[in-house]
């Protein structure tokens, strides 16, 4: 079976190549188009190709935001027509995301079987155009995948797809992350802490509830709280507050890539993800690879992994008493942790590897198929 992969503004490489590297190996023969990624290396391709059909002139060299997007709209359109006369070399056009979706409905393959994985359900923008747009896509895709059956719901009530048409697939474990040929080990000064470390991960961004989680730790002792990815917001009211706990916190305001990224996640006794809202997370998927204790808030997709597969405490979101009472816990009771471990461990291992979800997947091809 021939797939297409399709992301044009290359926003989810680790999945889409985690994705390509699964059906390779459940016997499909995969090609992923997508646009040059510009922030960082790229995970391994294996036994798929990987084509760079779109945004050739906006991803060239060094360019400035503002050019870049310039460039990638008046490349958009021809690059999509493109697409879509030579995607009839597939026996399934997979797309992963849509640059412009109210436009992209229209060009979409039209031939073989087109699939569309929402991966940004519970957190797509309001309004009329944004919900008009996503209505379009799901109508006119063969097939929506979603990651947790509360964004299969979203999905049907609020964006009216056909449920026969919605399927939950499962975001897989970055197992890859795990076992890259090099990894670059701790700065020196976080080397030499001792004793618990409670690791926050990721961009910062105000829906992620980092103001929540320093709250909560003023009141946890025996540990140390890391902060660490690159601001998306301002981080002098974040700074202020770690300033009030009686713990030590400590901030790594930077991207931190994918050959530094193991040694964190090693050292974390705890990763904590005190979101407001969420479908799912990379960082989920990663804490999960590394097998860790995960204290996740109640929502989204988050909840199902807590219940179903007891792989994380849940917290309601927004409430710092509550989490603070988990991550005291969890530092007193090594056992504890020990029990969340072997379910991240588990749940990686099985619903959440990419051979799992691989199948699943091809599984849907062949039945769209007939």
């Amino acid at each position: 079976m021939r797939v297409q992969l399709v992301d044009p503004p290359s926003y989810t490489p680790p999945y889409d190549f985690s994705l390509a590297a699964a059906l390779t190996r459940v016997g499909a023969e995969v090609e992923l188009l997508t646009s040059r990624y510009l922030y960082g290396p790229l995970p391994p391709a294996s036994g798929f190709e990987v084509r760079q059909a779109f945004y050739r002139r906006a991803t060239r060299d060094h360019r400035s935001t503002g050019h870049r997007r310039a460039l990638r709209v008046l490349e958009h359109l021809p690059d999509m027509l493109r697409h879509r006369r030579a995607a009839g070399a597939a026996d399934v056009v997979h797309y992963q995301w849509l640059t412009l979706e109210a436009l992209d409905a229209f060009l979409m393959a039209r031939g073989p079987p087109t699939v569309f994985t929402s991966h940004n359900v519970l957190r797509r923008g309001k309004g009329r155009v944004t919900e008009s747009a996503a209505r379009l896509v799901a109508a006119r895709a063969d097939a929506v995948v979603t990651h947790s059956d509360v964004s299969a719901r979203e999905l049907v009530d609020r964006f009216r797809a056909d449920p026969t048409r919605v399927h939950v697939i499962p975001h897989g474990a970055f197992d890859y992350l795990t076992r890259q040929p090099t990894e670059v080990p701790l700065p020196d000064a976080l080397a030499r802490v001792e004793g618990p470390v409670i690791l926050c991960f990721g961009v910062l961004r105000p829906y992620k509830g980092v103001d929540v989680l320093l709250e909560a730790f003023r009141g946890v002792q025996g540990a140390e709280l890391w902060i660490v990815g690159r601001p998306w917001m301002s981080t002098e009211p974040l700074k202020r507050a770690a300033a009030a706990a009686e713990g030590t916190v400590r901030f790594v305001e930077r991207f931190v890539p994918d050959s530094e990224l193991p040694a964190y996640l090693r050292r974390a006794d705890i990763v904590v993800l005190p979101y407001r809202e969420i479908d799912q997370s990379g960082v989920l998927y990663t804490a999960l690879a590394f097998g860790k204790a995960m204290v996740l808030s109640d929502v989204g997709g988050f909840s199902e992994m807590g219940r179903r597969h007891g792989a994380a405490s849940l917290v309601p979101a927004g409430d710092p008493d509550a989490l603070r009472c988990a991550l005291a816990d969890l530092i007193s009771r090594p056992e504890r942790r020990v029990a969340l471990e072997q379910r991240a461990a588990a749940a990686a291992a099985g619903p959440y590897s990419w051979d799992e979800i691989g199948r699943r997947t091809l599984a849907l091809y062949e039945r769209l198929l007939g």
